[in-house]
């Protein structure tokens, strides 16, 4: 079964389940077209998560075969990365939790990866054109997997508040 997740109003309901402390594992959310879709949240760590493991699946092989020449195999980024290259531009910065990833919202998380590197911050190549949206959520599911529960506890806070104040 293929899945969409939205990025815009996204885990409204399982982050809310996050702060709240609750371990269920099912949220609603709704697709990046807008139509409603349930889908399976995971649980790591006492921290109800927004994606499900056939999220983190497809996106650990997605991952792999096309980011990880630049971001490591394991996410860690690439040596130097809060340097300016000769280029200047970024080196890629890691996505395990290491990093400053985890200070975005997932809006922009996949914008990024979408679109890649802003202003020509960075050599990060859009992906629209080449991954699924599909694939491009998974991705970002696996990666946020590897995050440890405090990153994950503090990204999903950053999470809301972005949300909030989008709404009003």
């Amino acid at each position: 079964m293929r899945f969409r997740i939205a990025l815009i109003g996204l885990i409204p309901f399982a982050l809310t389940a996050c702060s709240s402390g609750e371990s269920s594992t099912t949220s609603t959310t709704t697709s990046v077209s807008g139509k409603p879709t349930a889908i399976d949240g995971a649980s790591q760590g006492g921290i109800k998560r927004w994606y499900a493991f056939q999220h983190v699946s497809q996106g650990a092989k997605v991952f792999q075969e096309n980011c990880a020449s630049c971001h490591g195999k394991q996410a860690a980024g690439g040596p130097n990365w809060r340097q300016m290259g000769t280029d200047g531009k970024y080196p890629p910065p890691p996505l395990n939790g290491t990093g400053h990833a985890w200070h975005h919202p997932l809006n922009m998380l996949y914008q990024v990866v979408s679109n890649g590197s802003p202003g020509g911050q960075g050599n990060m190549p859009a992906w629209k054109d080449k991954l699924s949206q599909d694939e491009i959520v998974a991705t970002i599911a696996w990666f946020q997997s590897r995050w440890p529960e405090e990153i994950y506890r503090a990204w999903a806070k950053r999470e809301l508040a972005s949300r909030k104040n989008s709404k009003g």
